[in-house]
């Protein structure tokens, strides 16, 4: 709690501030001026502007001083980081506030899930809200770990950090008014509700944003993004590892609606975390497209702080938290210092605090595939021919939609068969939570997998392993790999694991640092290329997204192929 007394005496002079930091250039953002001036703190908070006395001084020497920014959607999970080394990796960046939607670890542990992401989190410098997961499972097609309904998630609408119901992945149920989620759209309408509906368009639209849905990070054409701007809706422009839409959606903003557009990141990997960066990324990438650097900045601090109703985040005013990152260029947007709550916590890309790893039994030992051994899963990966034409997944690079191809795949003993020469691989996901044993198996068509498989339990959103080969036996030992670790990443060929990546966090997370972790997923990336895996493609995220059903156009779960023009299983085989 603050001392408004002391803070009110400090801001009218009466009394020290803990610190001035003098001669810089201030971004205002309300105002979209760039203002000469000192500013004083106390408490954690900004006193206000001009000349203060303080226990301490600090002279920027006429850098800029900039808001501290914030993402307005991230998956901490999916960066296979804590929340604190995720924290160390993003704060040198200048991020100090991020909204995440712990969706992944809840679709593995359920509840338990999500009470670790938030005492994980709770005492980090970096602040982490929470916006609740609305779709465990995502769909009714895949097996999760757990199912959480509106009673479930009412039991933290009320915690301090929670600001609402997370993005509705779900969106048939919400078209279709299914009683299960009105429950949880009256729930999260007391806060704020975000949204997911690629590809949802027209009246549909409409009755989702009527629905409640405030936000929509989905969007990949300038069309998708401006009808959801005409209807009210923020849009996240979302530049994350696998989904790079930013530059895409850029031609969308104007300065006319760009106050209703938001910085996100959704999934980002260590390897992009620690070199291009986080949401400073996204800001230098807007203004060397063109966008005006504050207009830049706003996307990335305050429009986003309004939409979530953070009301002392975002700006550099009397009131709010001193959150703020001093900037060596303007254009260019080179965080030098990081300041949170009035505390440096990061320079010239470090961090200056340590997070150690917070453990909890009830999101351990999270792979649970019950009795299959190597001959039965062998048998399970068969896909039979029941005519000469498949269904097959289509990679685009860059993006996580898919195609919907109908080719003519090789053809031996009755079954379908992965082809190195056109480029077809076998795909599975293994059930990993009920012990049921299912297994879903399909082919996926421009990966380049030439020879060997990976595996991944980070397999979007239900987590179960996700699998990729050149030939089932390799397929298989790539599975068991995963399974022996507890969760992980693995590349096999011939016969022999080259290397693994253990998450030993709800078959998620890994307890390394994020330097550590980004050295093991180099060395696997390189593996994953050597057996022929193209450039365009990120190995082991681009596999993630191969089981997110929610995401056009064909994608594979435990419960076999899913279609989502039709929000159906389809066979692979087409014939009778």
């Amino acid at each position: 709690m603050r001392n408004l007394q002391a803070l009110i005496e400090a801001a009218r002079g009466l009394t020290k501030a803990d610190m001035v930091f003098r001669n810089g250039k201030l971004i205002n953002v309300f105002t979209g001026e760039i203002i000469p001036s000192s500013f004083a703190v106390k408490d954690g908070f900004i006193l206000g502007f001009g000349e203060y006395q303080a226990e301490a001084e600090v002279d920027l020497a006429g850098k800029w001083v900039c808001p501290g920014l914030i993402d307005g959607h991230v998956h901490i999970e999916s960066s296979m980081l804590t929340p604190g080394e995720f924290a160390r990796a993003v704060l040198p960046h200048g991020t100090t506030t991020v909204v995440i939607d712990p969706h992944e670890i809840a679709n593995v542990c359920g509840a338990a899930g999500i009470n670790y992401m938030l005492e994980a989190s709770a005492d980090l410098p970096l602040r982490v809200y929470v916006m609740l997961p609305s779709c465990v499972p995502a769909t009714k097609m895949e097996t999760a770990g757990a199912e959480l309904g509106a009673g479930e998630l009412a039991a933290f609408i009320d915690h301090p950090r929670v600001l609402g119901l997370g993005e509705l992945m779900d969106f048939p149920a919400v078209l279709q008014a299914e009683e299960r989620m009105l429950e949880k759209l009256a729930l999260g309408s007391k806060k704020r509700i975000d949204g997911h509906a690629p590809g949802v368009s027209g009246p549909d639209l409409a009755a989702y944003v009527l629905a409640g849905a405030g936000s929509d990070h989905e969007c990949t054409k300038p069309e998708e993004a401006l009808e959801r701007l005409r209807l009210g809706m923020r849009v996240m422009l979302r530049e994350g590892s696998a989904a790079r839409n930013l530059r895409d959606l850029l031609p969308a903003v104007t300065p006319e609606n760009a106050r209703r557009c938001i910085f996100v990141t959704d999934d980002r990997h260590p390897k992009d975390l620690l070199q291009e960066g986080h949401i400073d990324f996204l800001v230098r990438t807007a203004i060397a497209a063109g966008i005006n650097p504050i207009r830049a900045i706003q996307m990335a601090t305050l429009n986003t702080a309004e939409w979530f109703g953070l009301r002392d985040v975002g700006a550099l005013v009397p009131g709010f938290r001193a959150d703020f990152l001093i900037l060596e260029d303007l254009e260019r947007f080179e965080v030098s210092v990081v300041y949170q709550g009035g505390r440096k916590v990061a320079e010239h890309g470090q961090p200056l605090f340590s997070a150690p790893v917070y453990f909890e039994e009830k999101v351990m030992d999270s792979v649970k595939v019950g009795d299959l051994d190597r001959e039965t899963l062998l048998a399970k990966l068969a896909i039979p021919a029941k005519g000469s034409q498949a269904q097959v997944i289509g990679l685009i690079p860059h993006q996580i939609v898919t195609e919907k191809l109908v080719l003519t795949p090789p053809v031996i003993n009755g079954c379908f068969v992965a082809s190195g020469e056109e480029d077809l691989a076998k795909l599975a996901v293994v059930e990993r939570h009920r012990r049921s044993g299912r297994v879903g198996t399909g082919l996926v068509k421009g990966l380049g997998l030439q020879q060997g498989a990976i595996a991944s339990s980070v397999a979007h959103d239900s987590n179960n392993i996700v699998a990729v080969g050149a030939n089932d036996r390799d397929l298989v030992l790539a599975i068991e790999a995963v399974v022996s670790a507890g969760g992980g990443l693995a590349v096999v060929n011939q016969g022999c694991v080259l290397g693994l990546l253990p998450l030993p966090i709800a078959g998620l997370m890994s307890d390394q640092s994020a330097a550590e972790v980004d050295q093991k997923l180099a060395q696997l990336h390189g593996l994953a290329r050597n057996l022929g895996v193209k450039e365009d493609f990120d190995p082991f995220m681009t596999l993630s997204f191969l089981s997110l059903p929610v995401i056009p156009s064909l994608k594979l779960t435990d419960m076999g192929l899913v279609d989502f023009g039709s929000w159906s299983i389809i066979p692979v085989s087409l014939g009778t």
